[in-house]
Protein backbone atom coordinates (compact mmCIF):
# COMPACT_ATOMS: atom_id res chain seq x y z
CA UNK A 1 0.00 0.00 0.00
CA UNK A 2 1.43 3.42 -0.89
CA UNK A 3 2.69 5.73 1.86
CA UNK A 4 1.87 9.43 1.86
CA UNK A 5 3.27 12.50 3.59
CA UNK A 6 0.52 14.98 4.37
CA UNK A 7 1.24 18.56 5.33
CA UNK A 8 -1.42 20.60 7.10
CA UNK A 9 -1.10 24.31 7.85
CA UNK A 10 -2.62 24.72 11.32
CA UNK A 11 -2.54 28.13 12.97
CA UNK A 12 -1.32 27.66 16.55
CA UNK A 13 -0.28 24.03 16.03
CA UNK A 14 2.85 24.57 18.14
CA UNK A 15 0.61 25.54 21.08
CA UNK A 16 -1.49 22.35 21.03
CA UNK A 17 -1.64 20.80 24.50
CA UNK A 18 -1.39 17.11 25.32
CA UNK A 19 -5.16 17.11 25.81
CA UNK A 20 -5.62 18.70 22.36
CA UNK A 21 -3.46 16.00 20.79
CA UNK A 22 -5.43 13.24 22.53
CA UNK A 23 -8.66 14.73 21.20
CA UNK A 24 -7.24 15.04 17.69
CA UNK A 25 -5.97 11.45 17.78
CA UNK A 26 -9.39 10.16 18.78
CA UNK A 27 -11.08 12.11 15.99
CA UNK A 28 -8.51 11.00 13.44
CA UNK A 29 -8.81 7.34 14.53
CA UNK A 30 -12.60 7.52 14.19
CA UNK A 31 -12.20 8.94 10.68
CA UNK A 32 -9.84 6.09 9.72
CA UNK A 33 -12.33 3.52 11.02
CA UNK A 34 -15.20 5.15 9.13
CA UNK A 35 -13.47 5.16 5.74
CA UNK A 36 -14.29 1.53 4.98
CA UNK A 37 -11.08 1.06 2.98
CA UNK A 38 -7.58 -0.11 3.94
CA UNK A 39 -5.99 2.91 5.63
CA UNK A 40 -3.36 3.35 8.33
CA UNK A 41 -2.46 6.55 10.13
CA UNK A 42 1.19 5.86 10.95
CA UNK A 43 2.29 8.99 12.81
CA UNK A 44 2.09 12.78 12.92
CA UNK A 45 4.52 15.53 13.88
CA UNK A 46 3.87 19.09 15.00
CA UNK A 47 6.45 21.44 13.48
CA UNK A 48 5.77 25.12 14.00
CA UNK A 49 2.45 25.98 12.36
CA UNK A 50 2.28 22.65 10.52
CA UNK A 51 1.19 19.13 11.28
CA UNK A 52 3.01 16.64 9.08
CA UNK A 53 1.47 13.18 8.90
CA UNK A 54 2.47 9.80 7.54
CA UNK A 55 -0.41 7.66 6.28
CA UNK A 56 -0.65 4.43 4.31
CA UNK A 57 -3.57 4.45 1.88
CA UNK A 58 -4.63 2.88 -1.41
CA UNK A 59 -4.63 6.28 -3.12
CA UNK A 60 -4.55 10.03 -2.54
CA UNK A 61 -8.34 10.21 -2.76
CA UNK A 62 -8.58 8.20 0.47
CA UNK A 63 -6.16 10.68 2.07
CA UNK A 64 -8.33 13.59 0.89
CA UNK A 65 -11.46 11.91 2.26
CA UNK A 66 -9.77 11.38 5.64
CA UNK A 67 -8.80 15.09 5.66
CA UNK A 68 -12.40 16.05 4.90
CA UNK A 69 -13.74 13.90 7.73
CA UNK A 70 -11.32 15.28 10.32
CA UNK A 71 -11.84 18.88 9.22
CA UNK A 72 -8.15 19.61 8.61
CA UNK A 73 -7.26 20.45 5.02
CA UNK A 74 -4.35 18.55 3.54
CA UNK A 75 -2.28 21.41 2.10
CA UNK A 76 0.19 19.05 0.42
CA UNK A 77 -0.13 15.31 -0.24
CA UNK A 78 2.99 13.57 -1.52
CA UNK A 79 3.40 9.88 -2.25
CA UNK A 80 6.59 8.45 -0.79
CA UNK A 81 8.65 6.80 -3.52
CA UNK A 82 11.50 5.49 -1.35
CA UNK A 83 12.02 5.12 2.37
CA UNK A 84 15.36 4.58 4.08
CA UNK A 85 17.02 5.05 7.44
CA UNK A 86 20.14 4.10 9.38
CA UNK A 87 19.42 0.38 8.95
CA UNK A 88 19.56 0.80 5.16
CA UNK A 89 23.36 1.07 5.39
CA UNK A 90 23.49 -2.57 6.51
CA UNK A 91 21.60 -3.98 3.54
CA UNK A 92 23.50 -6.03 1.01
CA UNK A 93 23.23 -4.71 -2.54
CA UNK A 94 25.15 -4.95 -5.79
CA UNK A 95 28.70 -3.68 -6.24
CA UNK A 96 29.42 -0.11 -5.20
CA UNK A 97 29.98 2.44 -7.89
CA UNK A 98 31.93 5.62 -7.39
CA UNK A 99 30.32 8.99 -7.88
CA UNK A 100 32.15 11.92 -9.36
CA UNK A 101 35.24 12.38 -11.52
Amino acid sequence: MPRYLIERQVQGAHDLSSEDLVSLARTWNEAVESLGVPYTWVSSFVAGERIICVHDAEDDEAVREHARRIGFTASVITEVTHEFGPETAHQVTGPRTSVGP
